[in-house]
């Protein structure tokens, strides 16, 4: 995506942003922080200035790998040398019924089966929040949440907790269930500026609570060209780049060394329906994010294929097809939050399922094949020898059964056996095998007395 000239300037009008207008900081706690530095000047109360010293301070301290474990402990990818990895979520408001599309608020129930069809899909390696619960009281609906996130799966979560009251009381929820969170972090915390460039005392205050327990954190920004970033796309990813350098920095100086993940969420606005949207250009700035963050040496989260589609359909389809695809293929690290619609309102288990088969394919097309002498087999071809075929051959025989994609949704139908079989509609069996996985959730042991444990814990709130 971009040249190393590209990568300059790009870093270079980063900087000069970060140098002449800054950040404005709302919250006392980071203001003392950065009052700590002297590569940080102010201007005035709240606005700070950075010298490119202190950014360039920043990348060397960060780590340019993360452990990332399941709540047993077991190592599940180190991201920043690893393959892209993909996650489902996040903070939807609905979720759409796999056997009809209606459009539900979200709620526990909901939450609990959307995480047992995440346990049942190898491809997804996180559960990020999926939505935000309708159906409890809401000073309590984020800690509810996380409870059932943890108690209903192993692996790793990457948590957006909606309301900032909540979240230290989470925090305090997992000690309480897990104990000492920093021997082998299983909790991401997930957090945002308030582009352009606020840090507001929310998202400071919580990465405070954060770094002090040694935990890995994603800082990501969500811009939206002609609105909260300039209309052009290289405008767009300076800025929104600068942004991440000064929360970069942020976390360097609360405590050097500290794990983070940097990425955006580039989209853009349709003036005549008020509207913000992903298209071709998002992923552009998705893959140049990864790979200027590769040029830092510091681990990437990104897009995920949300979409402004209407559920598992063809709008969605093709936006998801495009995002795993070139994540794949790029240097994109952590893709968290697939399977939401109607620009991430609705939680969309179809889509979720359809996503799965996309990831699986991207993953293959990505290896690409191999060519030695043992795949060529030249010996093979002059014993079958001209106008001969290969079907009873011995890498044939050997080798069919995992020589191609098999979908586990769509059945390969000739024209005669679709006819045959009534001219069947591919919903039909999306919406049978995700139904079939649902059916199939697979929790851990442990989930009852997680979810009694921790709701007593709840209660006394």
């Amino acid at each position: 995506m971009l040249s190393p000239e590209a990568i300059a300037k790009l870093h270079g009008f980063s900087l000069k942003i970060l140098s002449e207008i800054g950040l404005r900081v709302d919250s006392e706690k980071a203001i003392k922080v950065f009052k700590s530095s002297q590569g940080v000047k102010f201007i005035g109360d709240q606005q700070v200035v950075f010298q490119p010293e202190i950014i360039e301070w920043a990348i060397r301290q960060a780590p340019s790998a993360i452990d990332i474990f399941n709540r047993r402990g077991d190592l599940i990818f180190r991201l920043g040398e690893d393959h892209t990895r993909f996650g489902i979520g996040v903070t939807n408001l609905f979720y759409q019924v796999p056997e009809t599309d209606e459009i539900l608020p979200f709620t526990r129930e909901h939450m609990r089966a959307s995480i047992g069809l995440g346990n049942n899909l190898a491809s997804y390696d996180v559960i990020s929040t999926i939505g935000i619960l309708r159906d409890v009281d809401t000073e309590k609906a984020d800690l509810v949440a996380l409870l059932e996130m943890v108690a209903g799966t192993i692996k790793p979560l990457v948590i957006l907790i909606s309301d900032s009251k909540q979240f230290l009381p989470g925090l305090i929820l997992l000690e309480y269930l897990f104990g000492n969170l920093s021997s082998h972090p299983f909790v991401v915390p997930y957090f945002n500026p308030v582009t352009p460039l606020i840090l507001n005392q929310a998202t400071a205050d919580n990465m405070l609570v954060s770094i002090e327990r040694s935990l890995p954190i994603i800082f990501s920004n969500y811009g939206i060209a002609g609105l909260s970033t300039p209309i052009t796309s290289a405008g767009t990813f300076a800025l929104l780049n600068a942004e991440l350098l000064a929360g970069l920095v942020f976390s360097q100086l609360v405590k050097p060394g500290t794990p983070i993940i940097l990425g955006s969420l580039p989209a853009f606005f349709d003036m005549k329906l008020m509207v913000d949207f992903f298209d071709p250009q998002t992923t552009l700035l998705n893959l140049a994010c990864a790979e200027m963050m590769a040029y830092y040496k510091i681990p990437h989260a990104g897009t995920s294929g949300s979409t402004n589609g209407w559920g598992a359909d063809l709008i969605s389809s093709q936006t998801l097809c495009i995002n795993h695809l070139s994540s794949c293929l790029g240097k994109v690290g952590l893709a968290p939050f697939v399977g939401g619609s109607f620009g991430s309102k609705v939680f969309s288990p179809t889509l979720v399922v359809y996503a799965h088969e996309i990831i699986e394919q991207s993953r293959q097309f990505a290896k690409g094949f191999e060519i030695n002498d043992g795949v060529l087999s030249l010996d093979e071809m002059k014993k079958i020898g001209v106008g001969g075929n290969f079907i009873s051959s011995r890498q044939t025989r050997q080798l069919f059964r995992n020589a191609y994609h098999n979908s586990t949704i769509f059945p390969r139908l000739s024209l005669e056996k679709w006819q045959e079989s009534n001219r069947p509609d591919a919903m039909k069996y999306l919406r049978e095998r995700t139904m079939d996985l649902m059916n199939q959730s697979n929790f851990p042991d442990d989930q009852a007395e997680l979810l009694k444990k921790g709701e007593f814990l709840i209660s006394q709130e």
